[in-house]
Formats: C-alpha cells, sequence, structure tokens
C-alpha cells in the first residue's frame, strides 16, 4: 500500500471511533496523563479495527464507555461485521436497550452450559415461550441475566418479605433462578435453534479445507518490518522515564561515586586491591542495575504476544528491533559510565585503554538486558522476573573470578561450564588485563623491585596473561549473540506449545465444571456435537451474552 492509502485507512478509523479530538496527543503513560480511560478503550477497538480482520474478538468493548460512545462503537462493529469482510465476536458488558438491538445473534452462558444460541431478535420470544416473558418496558438483556444468574438465590430466599423482590417473583413465579436456568436449558435442547445449530456444526465438520485464507505471516517486507519497529521502540523508549532515563542518571551518579571513592588511585602495593575493587564493581555491580528496566520488557513482551498473534511482523524481526533500539541508550550508559570512572580513577593513560572498557561495558549490559528478556519471556509478572533475575546475576558475580578465583572454583557445574557460560568472567578477566597489563607497582617493602602487572593477574588474581584482551572482548560478544539466538528459539517454541498447554488446561477446566455440585445437579450436556459451540467458559462473562 501506498503512504496516502495507508493515511487515509488511519483517518477513516480515527473517524469512526470519534478520536478525532485526541488524534494529536499522546497515549500516556504511568507519568504522563495523556488520553481518558474512554479514549484508550475505544483507541484499543480501532487499533484491532484497523487492519479489517477476518474474525475479531473483543472482550465487552463498552465497557467504561458512555451511552453515546457505546453505541456508535457498537454501530461501527455492526458495519464491520456487515460489510462481509469480518466476523465480529464480542462479549458485552450491561448493553442498553439500542445497543442490544444492533447484534445480529446472541449466545448465553451459565456455568458453562448453553441457555439459548440463535438471533438476538428471537431470543425474547424463547423467554416467553419458556414461561419467562420479558417485562415490556424492561431491558431484554437485563432481563435474560435476571433469569440465569443463579448467584444469589440464598440472598433472595431471605429476602422474600421485601416487596421488590415479590414484584421481581411475579414475573418468575415461585421458582429459583437455579430452576428457571434448569428449564431453559432443557427447553433450548430441544428448541428449533439447536437443531438449526447443531445441523450448521455438523455441516462445517463434514467440510474440507477451510474456507479463509490463514494471515498468520505479515504481508509487509522485512525491512519495513524492522524501520517500523525500531522507530516505534526508540520513541517508547525515549518517551518512558522509567525505561531508561532514570536507569542513565543512577549510573552517573554512581560513576561519579566510584570516581571520588578510588579518585587518583595510583600505583602503590595497596592500589593493587583498590584497581581490583574499583573493576569488579564496575563489571559486576553496574552492569547488574541493568534489572531495573525489567517491568519495562515485561509489557513489552505482552505487546509482542498481542501483536505476534495478529500477525503483524516475525519474531526474529522483533529481536532484531529491539536489539538496535535499545542499542543508544546501553552505548550512552556504558560510555558514560566508562568516560567518568576512567579519567576520575585515572587507569591508563593510553586512548585504547578508555576504548576498551567503554566496550566491555557495552557487551557486559548489553547481555544483561538479553538475559533478561530470556526471562521476562518465561515468566508471568515482573515481581517473579525481579527475584528470578535477581538470583541470576548473582550467580554470575559469584562466579566471575573475583570472589573467588576461577581456578579454585569447584570443577564439576561451577567451572565447567558456569565460568565459561558466564559474561562476567570474561568481562571481568579483560577489565583486569586492560588495566595491569604493562604497569608496574609498588612492592610491600619500601625500595623493593617493582611488581609487573603480569605477575599480579597470574599469582593474585588467576588470570592467564598469555590470551589477548580482545578475545575476552570477543567470548563476550558470542555470548550476547548467544543468548538473542536462544531468545528467538524461546519464543518460537511457546508459539508451537501453547495451542497444546491450551488445550490441556481447557480439557482440565471443563473437568472441573463437571466436578462441581451445581453442575450435576443440572439438566445433561446435549451431545458431543453441540459441546463444541462452547468447549471453553471462563469465569468472567459467563452469564454474559455474546455477538
Amino acid at each position: 500500500m501506498t503512504k496516502e492509502e495507508v493515511n487515509d485507512i488511519i483517518e477513516g478509523t480515527i473517524m469512526e471511533m470519534g478520536l478525532q479530538d485526541c488524534a494529536d496527543r499522546l497515549v500516556g503513560n504511568w507519568h504522563l496523563r495523556g488520553i481518558s480511560g474512554g479514549e484508550k478503550k475505544r483507541l484499543s477497538i480501532a487499533l484491532e479495527i484497523l487492519t479489517r480482520p477476518s474474525l475479531l474478538f473483543l472482550d465487552e468493548p463498552t465497557s467504561g464507555l458512555d451511552s453515546a460512545s457505546a453505541y456508535f462503537v457498537a454501530q461501527t462493529l455492526r458495519n464491520l461485521g456487515h460489510d462481509g469482510k469480518s466476523t465480529v465476536i464480542s462479549s458485552i458488558h450491561q448493553p442498553s436497550s439500542e445497543v442490544f438491538a444492533l447484534f445480529d445473534d446472541l449466545f448465553l452462558l451459565s456455568g458453562g452450559q448453553t441457555i439459548y444460541f440463535g438471533p438476538a431478535q428471537k431470543a425474547v420470544e424463547f423467554f416467553a415461550k419458556a414461561g419467562f416473558p420479558c417485562p415490556s418496558r424492561r431491558n431484554p438483556s437485563d432481563h435474560f441475566l435476571r433469569c440465569i444468574n443463579s448467584d444469589f438465590d440464598a440472598v433472595t430466599t431471605t429476602m422474600m418479605a421485601c416487596q421488590r423482590v415479590h414484584e421481581e417473583m411475579s414475573i418468575t413465579g415461585s421458582l429459583s433462578t437455579a430452576a428457571i436456568k434448569a428449564t431453559l436449558i432443557e427447553k433450548y435442547r430441544w428448541s428449533e435453534h439447536a437443531t438449526t445449530a447443531r445441523a450448521r456444526i455438523k455441516e462445517i465438520s463434514t467440510t474440507e479445507g477451510h474456507g479463509f485464507e490463514s494471515k498468520s505471516k505479515c504481508e509487509a517486507k522485512w525491512w519495513k518490518q524492522l524501520s517500523t519497529l525500531t522507530r516505534r521502540s526508540v520513541v517508547n523508549m525515549s518517551r518512558d522515564v522509567g525505561y531508561y532515563w532514570i536507569r542513565i542518571t543512577i549510573y552517573v551518579a554512581l560513576s561519579l561515586s566510584v570516581g571520588t571513592i578510588f579518585y587518583g588511585v595510583g600505583s602503590s602495593y595497596r592500589a593493587i586491591f583498590a584497581r581490583g575493587a574499583c573493576g569488579a564493581f564496575i563489571s559486576g555491580f553496574m552492569t547488574f542495575m541493568s534489572i531495573g528496566g525489567f517491568p519495562s520488557f515485561i509489557e513489552e513482551m505482552k505487546v509482542f504476544y498481542k501483536e505476534r498473534l495478529n500477525g503483524y511482523y516475525g519474531v526474529g524481526v522483533y529481536i532484531l528491533s529491539n536489539f538496535l533500539s535499545s542499542f543508544p541508550f546501553v552505548a550512552v550508559m556504558s560510555i558514560a559510565t566508562g568516560t567518568i570512572t576512567y579519567y576520575m580513577v585515572k587507569f591508563r593513560t593510553e586512548f585504547s585503554h578508555y576504548v576498551y572498557i567503554c566496550l566491555d561495558l557495552i557487551g557486559c549490559i548489553a547481555v544483561v538486558e538479553s538475559s533478561m528478556m530470556i526471562i521476562a519471556s518465561l515468566v508471568p509478572n515482573f515481581l517473579m522476573g525481579l527475584i528470578i533475575g535477581a538470583g541470576y546475576i548473582g550467580v554470575m558475580m559469584m562466579t566471575a573470578g573475583y570472589f573467588r578465583q576461577i581456578p579454585d572454583l569447584p570443577k564439576i557445574f561451577w567451572r565447567y561450564p558456569i565460568s565459561y557460560i558466564n559474561y562476567g568472567a570474561w568481562g571481568l578477566q579483560g577489565a583486569f588485563k586492560n588495566d595491569m597489563i604493562g604497569m608496574e607497582f609498588d612492592s610491600l617493602e619500601p625500595g623493593g623491585p617493582k611488581l609487573k602487572g603480569e605477575i599480579i593477574l597470574k599469582t593474585m588474581l588467576g588470570i592467564r596473561v598469555d590470551i589477548s584482551k580482545w578475545w575476552d572482548l570477543v567470548a563476550v560478544m558470542i555470548i550476547l549473540v548467544l543468548l538473542r539466538v536462544l531468545f528467538f528459539f524461546i519464543l518460537k517454541f511457546k508459539e508451537r506449545a501453547a495451542p497444546f498447554l491450551y488445550s490441556i488446561y481447557a480439557r482440565q477446566t471443563l473437568q472441573r465444571i463437571k466436578k462441581r455440585p451445581s453442575f450435576r445437579k443440572g439438566p445433561s450436556f446435549p451431545s458431543k456435537r453441540h459441546q463444541s459451540l462452547h468447549p471453553l467458559s471462563s469465569q468472567e462473562g459467563l452469564n454474559s451474552p455474546i455477538h
């Protein structure tokens, strides 16, 4: 599509949802007010109907909207369904009579059992034939829910003396809601609506193939996907203060603290330990702060899952765009930290050593961010992710070679393979080599021979000096690439495994529902073929009419 065509569709969708007045305003986040709740609701619907999907699921699209907005949103959805391109399925919360009149079909569920499934306008007639007519001045949807919601039967029994309850009982007789629901289920089971539904399901089941094209693959070119995702991520990261800006501020503040504490550390014998502690803090604890972006990672993963299910872009494109958009911020943090500490502590005078420490920090922080993204894709909430992420980084710090030298680590597990896949071990070794090789330190005794940095690395820190520091940096970069590849395979595996896991969960949920006493007392389910109309019912919306 051309840019003009895209803009025309966007402007048309904005007008359909009545978002013209807030079209140029920011959506908002935790520190920015942005648009109202109702406008966000309409915006979320607009994002879904923008591509005119063949099948559109909506969960209570009118909740939080005033009556006028709810009506126009429902009217837009009706038009979308009637243009022949989309089928709209929606749970609805307390629809007005005007909104209810817009529905084509109605699906009533209660406790996982079908009360009614058929044309919405014939539902009133069905209830009347069953012996529960809708009063002339009552909203049909309110009447339906009152007849099938048995949650308050016990409360109603204790309030029989109330005149208002007597008035309600005059409509339904002396029957409880559970009895009314059982009657309606039995009536529907043998009604023409159930017969029509079973016949239609049988017809669909015997049809070979599908009558639609799957849109699981995005039609846009990969470079367009990459540029769009990268641009959006950069905008999001730059606008959200908590994503990187606060972390950059903390990095600068801590770097100044490190610089003042270790200022002009020198080359005395005591400076050996000071330089080691300073290097360990920078490559260890400074990278630990990357865990602060975990809440933002969790929110980003939620957006990815939603958009990926709609087939907007590929997994590989998303991972690459995430790295490219975050790289400038990671570079700013690393260069700021490296510049402040390098020149305040006065490690070495050569510019190549300054470049190395900046590259080492960039690699280590990028590895930690990649690790946090992997954890974010595996945990259900950010609190669990923070705990697991902190534990992971703690293990990396313990085996990095500062708290205990790598040759002294137990060979089983801790040295092989943990220390070799530990970004901190390679990063810290490279930092120590970058600082000490070529330097000379005073001996413990005044006037004694100078101590070479290479000897200190081998004897005091247990680091091999025959391997170049640049190979240590290469090892960090390899770990970074491997983590991104692992992230890719995890997301792909979750895509393939999710339907299987959801089907297991659905079967277990249905078995638990069948074991309920209230379920066993009610009438039996229709045939298995009929059950396929409602194999899954969540607690939210069990009594909701469905369009």
